[in-house]
Parts: structure tokens; C-alpha cells; sequence
């Protein structure tokens, strides 16, 4: 009986939360269940659902990748100056910050995998590298329109339009975040379920050596996986600074853990057990449905982090003590 509970709790628990989480903030405030507060909801997870498939990328090959918040932040940044200091087109304003995120990726796969740095350190001085980047970049200042430049004068660019829209735009009614953000989970699900490449990178986090013998070139599979997270961090970091029409500094650094806990309240989602971008997208939607409801109950800011942390610590909890079970 007592298996069964748990059984049943791993794999329908993540769910039966958030609808619990909905109900009883629907009954305590009018206006959660709305049309617009739903959209303002899915338009805030929108960013921390792309970041957070990047870190499940990372966590499918066995590994994790604690860059992707400085990702984010040297994007924003660099999509800003790109604009308002050097008035690029707008193609080169979406490619260059990508191809950013992929170099960061393949720096942190060539850490993993030439030198030998355990993952999480390798992205963790990752992290620090990038963060001291971005900073070093703006000289510590955020980018917006007609900002004062060292030199006295002021800056000539400015946010477009057609950018601006990317992030606070809406397509019959519905956000385009939350388009993009429904896009990548679908393209993403078939690539990781339904392509040889998604295969792959199952198989060689399931058992690296297992997979080298059969014939899977690992280093590579880590690799893409690693470029993919950078991408995906990177794209997050593009969006952002369409949403708030500047570059923030620092601005991926509170991402990072809402990425890692929704990814790993993922695992539970209907009973998957290892991560999937499935899981990843409820577990965001839980995070944003507790940050928006604790918000319109005029909660602190400073208390969410601890709902934040208790979450990512009942997700473990039951994840792990299943699997030890199971095993």
C-alpha cells in the first residue's frame, strides 16, 4: 500500500499540485482565474521554461549546466548594445547572441569533455567567466534608449519596434512568449522522443560507457548537448530583453534556480523519472502559478525564495526516494 501511495505521488503528484495551487488561489482572489492573469502567467514562465530546457539537455547527458543564468545576462546585454550602441539590423541582432550561446556551450563541452573538469565545476567557472564578462562589457551599467556614453555623448540607437514585439507582442490575443515558448516544448519533445539525436543523448546519460561500447561517439553527443543548453540559455537572454526593452545586468542570475527546479519537479511529471521537457514545462508552470498567486496575496518578495527552495526540496524528495525504491 505504502509503495502504491508513493508510486502514485511520483507520478501524477506535480500535476495534482498545481491544480491544487490553482484552486486555492482562486478561491482567495477573484482574479487569478482570469484570461489575463493566465497569459501574464505563461508570458512570465515563458523565459525560465527556455532556460530550463537548456539545463535539461545538460541533465539528460548525465551532466548539469550551471551557466546558463550568466548566459542569459551576456545576451540581454550584448542584444542590447547591438541596437542602441552600433544600430544593427535586426537579423544580426537575433543570430549574433545565438551563435554567443553555442560558443559558450562548446567552451563548456570542451572543459567536460578534453580537460576532464567534472561538469558541475567546469560550468560553474563557466559562470564566473561569463558573469565577469558581461559586467566587464557594460562596464557594470544596464542598456537602454538614449543612455549617456563614456564619451559624453548619447546613444544613438534604440530598441525596435519589430524586436520589442518578439517579447511584449500578442498574435490573436495570445503573447508571443507563450508562442515561442509552446513551440520549443513541441519541437523539442519530438526531437528528444522521436529523432536518432534524442536517442542518443538518452542513451549515453544512461550509461556513458554502455553507450561508448555500442558504438556512440559520447564526446560528440555531450558536446551537442552542452551547445543546445547555451542556445536555449541564450534565446531566454534575447526574449528577456525584448519583454523589458532594455539590458539588464545580471539579469539570468535569479533564472538559474527556477530553471533547475522546474526542471527537476519535471522528473516526477507523470512518473518519467529522468528528465523531459514535458516535465520541465509543468515544473515552470507550477513555479510562475506559486511566484503569481503569492504575489497577488501581497506576500514579500524576499519570502518567495524560500517557497521557491521548499518546492525543489518536495520534488527531490520524492523523486530520488522513489527511484532508490524502484532500484
Amino acid at each position: 500500500m505504502k509503495d502504491k501511495l508513493l508510486g502514485f505521488s511520483f507520478k501524477y503528484g506535480a500535476i495534482l499540485v498545481i491544480i491544487a495551487v490553482f484552486i486555492f488561489f482562486s478561491s482567495v482572489n477573484e482574479y487569478f482565474l482570469t484570461y489575463d492573469n493566465i497569459a501574464d502567467i505563461l508570458r512570465s514562465i515563458s523565459i525560465v521554461t527556455l532556460v530550463a530546457i537548456g539545463v535539461t539537455f545538460s541533465l539528460i547527458v548525465d551532466g548539469f549546466d550551471l551557466s546558463v543564468g550568466s548566459t542569459v545576462s551576456l545576451t540581454t546585454v550584448v542584444v542590447a548594445t547591438l541596437m542602441v550602441w552600433f544600430e544593427l539590423p535586426l537579423w544580426t541582432v537575433i543570430i549574433i547572441p545565438i551563435l554567443l550561446g553555442a560558443s559558450i556551450g562548446l567552451f563548456n563541452s570542451f572543459l567536460i569533455v578534453k580537460v576532464r573538469i567534472p561538469d558541475l565545476l567546469a560550468t560553474l567557472g563557466t559562470m564566473y567567466i561569463v558573469s565577469g564578462l558581461h559586467r566587464t562589457y557594460t562596464k557594470g551599467y544596464s542598456i537602454y534608449n538614449e543612455m549617456p556614453l563614456a564619451d559624453g555623448t548619447t546613444a544613438s540607437g534604440s530598441f525596435s519596434e519589430s524586436f520589442l514585439f518578439i517579447g511584449q507582442g500578442r498574435i490573436l490575443g495570445i503573447p508571443v512568449p507563450v508562442i515561442l515558448m509552446v513551440l520549443s516544448v513541441i519541437v523539442v519533445h519530438i526531437f528528444l522522443n522521436y529523432t536518432r539525436w534524442g536517442r542518443l543523448l538518452y542513451i549515453t546519460g544512461g550509461n556513458k560507457e554502455a553507450a561508448r561500447l555500442s558504438g556512440i561517439k559520447v564526446n560528440q553527443v555531450r558536446m551537442i548537448a552542452y551547445v543546445l543548453s547555451g542556445v536555449f540559455a541564450a534565446i531566454g537572454g534575447i526574449l528577456f530583453a525584448a519583454r523589458v526593452g532594455s539590458g539588464q545586468i545580471d539579469s539570468g542570475a535569479p533564472l538559474l534556480m527556477e530553471a533547475v527546479a522546474a526542471v527537476f519537479v519535471g522528473f516526477s511529471v507523470l512518473g518519467a523519472g529522468k528528465p523531459n521537457v514535458i516535465g520541465t514545462f509543468f515544473g515552470a508552470v507550477l513555479i510562475g502559478v506559486l511566484l503569481n498567486g503569492l504575489t497577488m496575496m501581497n506576500l514579500p518578495y524576499y519570502s518567495f525564495e524560500i517557497i521557491k527552495g521548499t518546492v525543489l526540496i518536495l520534488a527531490l524528495s520524492v523523486t530520488f526516494i522513489h527511484l532508490r525504491r524502484k532500484a
